[in-house]
């Protein structure tokens, strides 16, 4: 059945796998270390990106910046195993479990969520 002639049940409750692209063919994954269940990053991807993840059991991005394919760790070699995919409720959006190699964040911290904004004083500390 063509991915059109789906009704919103069959997103929603149904077993199909119908990821639901945004205007500029994205949809946000938000990663997970599957032990500590830690927030690592939040990053996009887009068809190619979410193909080759599940090809390969190895998490890639489409790069922004870059406009291009990006296998994460693929310079640093702190690559990000999958162990699990959950999907919301309009599959435009990844919660993915990995298992990394090393530190996430291209600053060398573990998390790219390694600040806190103090809500007081409306300024950033580490966590």
């Amino acid at each position: 059945m063509p991915k059109g002639s789906f009704q919103s049940a069959d997103i929603e409750t149904g077993s199909a796998f119908l990821p639901k692209f945004d205007a500029n063919g994205l949809l946000s994954a938000v990663i997970l270390d599957c032990d500590s269940n830690d927030v690592r990053m939040v990053a996009f991807m887009d068809q190619e990106a979410l193909d080759a993840t599940l090809d390969t059991g190895i998490a890639h991005f489409h790069s922004r910046s870059r406009g291009k394919l990006w296998k994460k760790g693929e310079t640093s070699g702190n690559v990000l195993r999958v162990v699990s995919i959950k999907v919301d409720c309009d599959q435009d959006a990844l919660v993915i479990a990995c298992k990394p190699a090393g530190p996430t964040c291209h600053t060398g911290a573990q998390s790219c969520f390694y600040r806190e904004l103090d809500l007081d004083s409306r300024t950033l500390k580490s966590s």
